[in-house]
């Protein structure tokens, strides 16, 4: 029987974790509209849900937020903004694609046909998959609209369909933030709900002194419930990303 010193017991515990692999690092990378952005100090209390979004992982997790406002899929193609990402992926990165808001609206100069924006996200799954990220597609944020009976309406009907639609033919991880979304504020109600967006009477920040009613954008509030749902969907769909979330010891 052979029995180790403490030195020899040291080197057999450095050698058994040199063979451990250590966490590779990954990059995630948002790319999408105004509520998934960073945003300017002189817009605060707006939020992007994909700011409190980069905080939630650990250190093997670089979260880099190209989401701009106002864009499209086309728009954030055509000013060069996307393909600076494709040739940074590495192997194991993620892609989440949020997009809807801006291509919708066809009296947007952002506006993007149907049959495009199809396209368009197509472009981002395989050129991800090329490089052997992982492209997640997410339906766009509800807007909060409701009707006179306090039912909240759909806003975004068809381009929401759309992502999901493509999703299922290409085989690529869904995060249905359309209806997730849509969920939590009927909960909350119509009035309730006001709690999460940025709404602001005269007066209350001194970036908006004339007050502000917005029903697309998100407070700081806000912007973390969503990225909270957007969380619990990549646990749901078992991403390896989850297992980089941070796990927080509970009381």
């Amino acid at each position: 029987m052979r029995v180790f010193g403490r030195g020899g017991l040291l080197f057999s515990l450095l050698l058994l974790f040199a063979f451990i692999p250590p966490t590779n690092k990954i990059t995630v990378y948002l790319i999408g509209d105004s509520t998934m952005s960073i945003k300017q100090v002189k817009a605060y209390p707006e939020t992007g849900w994909g700011m409190p979004f980069a905080h939630f992982f650990d250190e093997s997790v670089t979260v880099d937020n190209r989401a701009q406002n106002g864009r499209s899929t086309r728009t954030f193609i055509e000013e060069n903004r996307w393909q600076p990402v494709a040739d940074n992926l590495h192997e194991g990165d993620y892609v989440l694609i949020q997009f809807g808001h801006n291509d919708e609206v066809k009296t947007k100069k952002s506006y993007t046909t149907e049959d495009d924006f199809r396209k368009n996200l197509i472009r981002f799954i395989t050129e991800s998959r090329a490089r052997k990220a992982n492209p997640v597609l997410i339906t766009p944020v509800a807007r909060r609209q409701f009707d006179a009976a306090g039912k909240i309406e759909e806003t975004h009907a068809v381009y929401a369909e759309l992502v999901r639609t493509v999703a299922t033919e290409y085989a690529t991880p869904l995060i249905d933030l359309d209806r997730q979304s849509q969920q939590l504020l009927q909960t909350l109600g119509a009035e309730t709900s006001k709690l999460l967006y940025l709404q602001l009477t005269p007066g209350e920040h001194p970036n908006y002194p004339e007050g502000k009613e917005d029903n697309t954008h998100f407070n700081e509030l806000g912007a973390r419930k969503m990225a909270e749902v957007v969380l619990a969907n990549i646990r749901s769909l078992k991403l390896e990303l989850a297992d980089r979330i941070v796990k927080r010891e509970t009381k």
